[in-house]
């Protein structure tokens, strides 16, 4: 039924059949398929009892009677008397009933007249869906309206239910739409209650033809609530009507108090609320308690920890607005077949928003939107390419594309295709790649959705040509106007784009560029020149010829040689100066120009620019002061090790003299650490004491410098003043270890100490924390014992555990520092087997020996070394 035919029922006003009247003929099935716009007039007390006792009595089209009405509503045969239920009768001090009062029958009447203004309702409602299917029947059995009702009557009596039941299920076979399928789904899913199922017809049929009938929005939502929601638990509703610019305008609700929906009649764009979740998120917003969320809302004060669902009313791929519903307490999860009743319920809300888009909000005028003929004049009148794209809908009223209808004058296209080519075409074919390649097709199918607007800048466009990708960069503009959208691009021009490069490049580089006209004397500065003078834009430029009135006094003399190069000699040239700028700042500048010349060599004007070189000239300044520093620094520390090293060299030396012993060969080799500044405090000694022994000794002071160095020099003239003594090796290093500990510094040392005998060929020997020496015997090498011993200066007083060896002719023994063998990447046990690789191979003579074995090391440490070597004769 279209507007006008609801609008004639409601002017003809209600009217009720009588039991014995004939159903009304479906002159026209569409006509009768419509809901009766208004309730008919109250039925007396004794009518309503009787339809309440048999359904199925009187006039087939009558309604179900009590199916819809109201559960908290008494049945009318309660109201009978003038008094009713509410307000008992007085009686008189004898037990008789006194005259009711005017107040009294007043109130009873109201009630009374209230029971019947809802069961003429509910019978109202339940008509047209009977009238409904009565028209299906008609068309279906070929039969007469009066046939088409018995047959309805009979066949709800044989099925056991209702004729208001047996409608709705007459109505979702003939009509297969939104509502018959979620009732299927719903039907399905529930086993074991026939209520369940029956009433989840009914309500969605009921609501939907509410909705349908509906005045404006308002009752929209006052159906949903009462048919369709209620029974799910829902205790309010309310429609959103969603703007073109995203914001949202309360169109109707029902279960919200007055004074709350005026304040929520308006919400403006980009405010987060539940609503506008829902119009966001396209799948709709399920939230168990809003007091979880922190969203502000309507009815967020009446229900704080109540669930909230939001799900956007769309329709043809354009949402409309948003339908928003509220629970009292917290909202389980809900099954398939609830979502999606909710979802068509928002389909009637999208429909019914077409028409009434703003029912409730009587200040704010709805807007007027361009059709497309208009769209197409303004696209016309920009000056960026722009297109009018109209949507392109299914059977089933899903959005599947967009027709390009109109491109304008200044339409270009990224592939370079005339506009006859794009005019017409469907979006996705004449730029697949929208979908494909970029997000943009999604963008416009969002825009035509919300009507919110969308932009960007440097966004990828994509076309094929010939099956070949070509892209542009574009900033782009989409907005909804009506049922179309228009599409703005701005492609980035070449030459603009180089431009904004060599603008940006001029501004990172701090580059300021000039134009002088020789003849006219006019000269031009771009914006990053004034920014680096500090003047104002507006001000005039600084002239060449005036240069030198701007910068220090003390740069005069370059700055007259860089004008008579350029202005006389008619060649490029450059200079560096200081310019005084107004601001009190001073600033190191570099100006570079060149002359331009006309073709009889006359000088035309001068173009050329000015970078700000004060960073680099500071930091050329201290990397000049570093440098020095750095040099003096390296003077100082060359100076150190050098008296470091003589110092040690004239204690150490390489080599020395050999001892003058019977039968005895001694060489001793001290190679340096290979850079000077680690001077080590490896140390030995080899020396004949006055009782004939012969001393052998090899020690390492931890750290390297000055005072690693004079620790060594204290230890071993210490070691040789207690040989003297006669002691034995063990002695002498506990002695040294006193030494050691009491020195300044903390200081801590390895050493082997040994005294040989040359008269009974022994050697007596011990180690604090030292490597042991090596014996070489024949073609075999091997360390001897580890005896016990710890480190020098590590505790006050300690004890070193002694052994004596005999050793025979041509045996040698050597005694060595860790930088001999140590290595980073090995175990002392690795590098020690390879040592003794090396030592079995026995030289002619000791020196050459201890030479090889320096020669042959494989330490990587760059720790200084000492070897004392003995060979028996």
């Amino acid at each position: 039924m279209n507007t006008s035919d609801q609008q004639s029922e409601r002017n003809e006003g209600p009217s009720r059949p009588t039991p014995a009247a004939a159903p009304m003929p479906p002159a026209d099935t569409a006509r009768v398929a419509q809901p009766v716009a208004a309730a008919p007039g109250p039925a007396t007390p004794s009518t309503e009892a009787q339809r309440a006792a048999d359904p199925g009595s009187g006039d087939p089209a009558a309604g179900p009677g009590p199916a819809l009405r109201d559960p908290a509503t008494p049945p009318p045969e309660a109201a009978g008397d003038a008094g009713g239920t509410a307000h008992e009768q007085p009686r008189t001090p004898g037990g008789r009933e006194a005259a009711p009062s005017p107040v009294g029958r007043l109130a009873a009447t109201v009630e009374r007249l209230r029971r019947e203004v809802r069961a003429a309702q509910a019978d109202a409602e339940g008509r047209a869906l009977v009238e409904l299917a009565k028209g299906i029947l008609v068309e279906r059995l070929g039969c007469g309206p009066a046939e088409a009702a018995r047959q309805l009557t009979e066949l709800a009596r044989q099925a056991g239910v209702t004729p208001l039941e047996f409608a709705v299920e007459v109505i979702n076979r003939a009509s297969k739409d939104r509502v018959s399928e979620v009732t299927d789904a719903f039907m399905a899913a529930v086993t074991g209650s026939v209520a369940a199922e029956e009433s989840a017809a009914v309500r969605l049929r009921a609501a939907e033809s509410g909705a349908l009938a509906a005045p404006d929005t308002q009752a929209v939502a006052d159906s949903l609530l009462q048919h369709a929601l209620g029974p799910l638990g829902a205790v309010a509703v309310a429609i959103w009507a969603a703007g073109s610019d995203g914001s949202l305008t309360l169109a109707g609700s029902a279960g919200f108090a007055p004074v709350e929906a005026d304040r929520w009649h308006y919400v403006p764009p980009d405010v987060a609320t539940v609503g506008r979740l829902g119009l966001t998120e396209l799948a709709g917003q399920w939230i168990g308690s809003l007091a979880q969320t922190g969203l502000p809302t309507i009815g967020r004060q009446a229900y704080p920890e109540g669930g909230r669902v939001a799900v956007p009313a769309g329709t043809g791929g354009r949402i409309h607005g948003v339908l928003e519903i509220a629970w009292p307490s917290f909202l389980e999860p809900q099954p398939p077949q609830v979502v999606r009743q909710v979802e068509a319920l928002a389909e009637l809300c999208a429909h019914t928003l077409q028409v009434y888009p703003h029912a409730q909000v009587a200040d704010r005028e709805p807007r007027v939107l361009p059709d497309a003929s208009e769209l197409m004049d303004l696209a016309d009148g920009l000056h960026d390419p722009a297109l009018v794209l109209v949507p392109l809908v299914d059977e089933a009223g899903q959005l599947v594309d967009f027709r390009i209808q109109h491109v304008n004058d200044h339409f270009l296209d990224p592939a370079g295709r005339p506009r006859a080519v794009v005019n017409g075409a469907l979006l996705l074919e004449a730029y697949p790649m929208a979908a494909v390649g970029s997000d943009l097709f999604q963008r416009i199918e969002r825009v035509h959705a919300t009507g919110e607007p969308f932009r960007a800048r440097r966004m990828s466009l994509t076309a094929l040509v010939d099956e070949v990708p070509l892209s542009a960069v574009a900033d782009l503009s989409i907005s909804r106007h009506g049922t179309c959208v228009l599409l703005i691009w701005r492609i980035e021009d070449e030459t603009a784009r180089l431009a904004s490069l060599l603008q940006h490049a001029q501004r990172l580089g701090r580059i300021g560029g000039f134009e002088e006209d020789v003849l006219t004397g006019e000269t031009t500065w771009n914006d990053q020149l004034f920014a680096l003078y500090g003047r104002d834009p507006s001000s005039r430029p600084v002239r060449l010829e005036e240069l030198g009135a701007h910068a220090h006094a003390d740069d005069a003399v370059s700055i007259g040689r860089f004008l008579r190069t350029l202005l006389h000699h008619r060649r490029p040239a450059s200079a560096a100066f200081r310019l005084q700028r107004p601001d009190g700042v001073t600033r190191h500048m570099r100006i570079v120009a060149e002359p331009v010349l006309n073709t009889h060599r006359q000088l035309v004007a001068v173009r050329g620019a000015y970078q700000d070189i004060s960073a680099q000239h500071w930091t050329e300044v201290a990397l000049a002061a570093t440098r020095d520093q750095l040099a003096q620094t390296e003077q100082h520390a060359s100076e150190r090790s050098r008296l470091a090293l003589q110092l040690q060299h004239a204690i150490m030396p390489p080599t020395r003299a050999p001892l003058e012993v019977a039968d005895l060969q001694v060489a001793v080799r001290y190679r340096p650490a290979e850079e000077e500044q680690l001077v080590g405090g490896d140390w030995y000694d080899a020396v004949v004491l006055p009782s004939g022994l012969v001393m052998l000794c090899v020690g390492d002071v931890a750290g390297h410098g000055i005072e690693a160095a004079t620790s060594m020099v204290v230890l071993r003239n210490a070691l040789r003043g207690l040989a003297v003594t006669g002691a034995g090796p063990g002695q002498l290093l506990s002695w040294l270890n006193i030494v050691a500990h009491h020195l300044t510094g903390a200081v801590t040392a390895t050493a082997v100490c040994g005294l040989y005998d040359p008269v009974r060929r022994t050697l007596r020997w011990a180690r604090a924390g030292h490597l042991p020496p090596v014996l070489v015997r024949g073609s075999s090498a091997a360390p001897m014992p580890l005896l016990k011993g710890m480190l020098l200066g590590v505790v006050p007083e300690t004890s070193y555990e002694e052994e004596e060896i005999e050793l025979a002719a041509e045996d040698t023994l050597l005694m060595y520092t860790d930088g001999l063998i140590e290595r980073r990447d090995r175990s002392v046990e690795e590098s020690l087997t390879q040592l003794l690789r090396q030592a079995r191979t026995v030289a002619p003579s000791l020196d050459q020996q201890l030479d090889r074995l320096l020669t042959y090391s494989r330490s990587d440490t760059d720790d200084d070394t000492c070897i004392v070597g003995i060979r028996l004769g």
